[in-house]
């Protein structure tokens, strides 16, 4: 019983998949820290990925950001997202983000009609 356990933990290691460990090298990195809380950063790396940021304080003490990030999908394509990070939130834009399926035109109509209600003053429990 023992040598079917340890063949068995055996093929599992063996079947592992090899992890290659590889270093990424910097190409660029520039940032810039000013005094009045202003900044901004940029890196770039050989493995495709880039991103590029700048931020400010914000009117209600927070920190403002905005800028992109690119990197490589797995069929070689570059994939670029640009945000806006303040205070209404982290706001990404970018074809590879998933999108809502359009409301079929009945729910619209089902929309106002609970709307209408509401104004009448009818209230469902």
């Amino acid at each position: 019983m023992k040598i079917i356990v340890l063949a068995c933990l055996a093929a599992v290691a063996v079947a592992a998949p090899q992890l290659e460990e590889r270093v990424v090298e910097l190409l660029r990195d520039d940032r810039v820290a000013n005094e009045d809380g202003t900044f901004s950063y940029t890196l770039e790396a050989d493995n495709g990925i880039k991103t590029a940021v700048s931020g400010s304080i914000g009117a209600e003490g927070q920190i403002n950001q905005e800028g992109s990030y690119t990197f490589i999908l797995a069929d070689g394509t570059q994939a670029v997202v640009t945000f806006v990070a303040n205070e209404n939130g982290f706001q990404p834009q970018s074809d590879i983000l998933p999108t809502p399926h359009p409301l079929p035109a009945h729910v619209y109509e089902l929309l106002e009609i609970a709307e209408r209600q509401r104004a009448e003053g009818i209230v469902f429990e």
